[in-house]
């Protein structure tokens, strides 16, 4: 950490924490989303409407890194945007059908919402994706959404979601002069992992419709996979991400692969994964359906391998243990639709500890070799 950035540490604040809430609800919806139709389409409308919620969110936490969000002025804004990621977590269920207008303008006010705030302040660079949402994808989403054609409104959401994901890499030279401070960034994604996976723990204790000992057996076993799953990141995640982001010149090299768009899969892998939950705890002594394994065991193995992704985009460095469990998982995928829902929980529960005994022994190790040569 250079002095600078030891001086002005930047914390994360209560209304941060107290805009979050909103984002508890809205991952919710998106898994019941997925719950309610788990098909290919489903899966594939599920992240389209996912991408512009975590957008906002993402958008104001860029925001909030560079600016001081407890004055009054950013607190009404802030505020703001999140009445608009509550109407659009509340139009999720039917924003493919009549609720299509109201979900893309609640998208494009909390953007022209967030232009204001940054009108006319310091590192206005760092919000291209603002001025994008507020004169293209916004009405772009709105567009779609008077579309009555369920697969033209898929169309041109889907552009709009893949406009937005563009901007941070085709505005990559104007966004590697900003100040980004990395513990605060650090921190935010990581609670934003904290909300997905606490829709996992709803998930799991929702599925368990009856107690007896099989059904508390599979809750047991899902409690422990979601616990691997905490434990996948947090271990030493966090840490990992905040180093590298303190010693690397071009900040934005490193957030916009690893936070913006590293974070976008690993929360849809937990997404997919809470989603599939409640099927194999309240059905533990039948298999899996193969849409539910795939969204159970798919999740996982997106989770681990993107997390090797984020591991050599940050050192360089093949995340072997990680990988090998992903190809783990994906055989316990074809076996999930042959035998009992809970015989293939507790082999991906046992999967992710070995994972996290391995990772425990041989991590410490490349983190140190990493920091020797930096």
């Amino acid at each position: 950490m250079n002095h600078v950035d030891a001086l002005i540490e930047k914390k994360v604040t209560w209304v941060e924490l107290f805009f979050d809430l909103v984002f508890v609800y809205a991952v919710a919806r998106v898994s019941e989303l997925l719950q309610e139709d788990h098909s290919p389409l489903g899966m594939v409308q599920a992240l389209v409407v996912f991408i512009p919620i975590y957008w906002v969110w993402g958008g104001t936490t860029v925001h909030a890194n560079l600016h001081d969000p407890d004055t009054t002025r950013d607190r009404l804004g802030i505020f703001s945007v999140g009445a608009c990621g509550l109407l659009l977590a509340i139009t999720l269920p039917h924003a493919w059908h009549d609720h299509g207008v109201w979900f893309g303008g609640a998208y494009w006010a909390a953007r022209l919402v967030m232009l204001l705030l940054v009108t006319g302040r310091e590192n206005r660079s760092a919000f291209t994706t603002f001025t994008v949402g507020s004169t293209v994808t916004g009405p772009l989403l709105v567009a779609g959404g008077l579309l009555h054609d369920e697969i033209l409104r898929l169309i041109a959401w889907s552009v709009a979601a893949l406009i937005d994901l563009s901007v941070p890499r085709v505005a990559a030279s104007r966004l590697a002069r900003v100040p980004f401070q990395p513990g605060h960034l650090t921190e935010r994604f990581g609670t934003f992992i904290i909300i997905a996976l606490g829709e996992t723990v709803v998930a799991t204790a929702a599925g368990a419709e009856h107690l007896d000992w099989l059904h508390m057996a599979a809750l047991l076993a899902m409690f422990t996979v979601v616990c691997g799953l905490w434990w996948v990141y947090f271990s030493f995640g966090p840490d990992a991400i905040r180093s590298a982001l303190e010693e690397t010149e071009a900040r934005i090299d490193l957030i916009r692969p690893v936070l913006s768009y590293g974070h976008l899969a690993l929360i849809a892998g937990i997404v997919a994964i809470a989603a599939g939950i409640g099927r194999a705890v309240a059905d533990p002594a039948e298999p899996l359906t193969t849409d539910v394994a795939i969204l159970l065991f798919g999740g996982t193995a997106l989770y681990l391998v993107t997390f090797a992704f984020t591991r050599w985009r940050l050192f360089h460095t093949i995340a072997v243990p990680r990988l090998s469990a992903t190809v783990v998982v994906l055989a316990l995928f074809l076996l999930a639709t042959r035998v009992w829902a809970l015989v293939s929980v507790v082999l991906l529960a046992v999967t992710l500890i070995v994972l996290n005994v391995v990772e425990s022994r041989v991590l410490p190790r490349t983190l140190r070799r990493h920091s020797d040569t930096t």
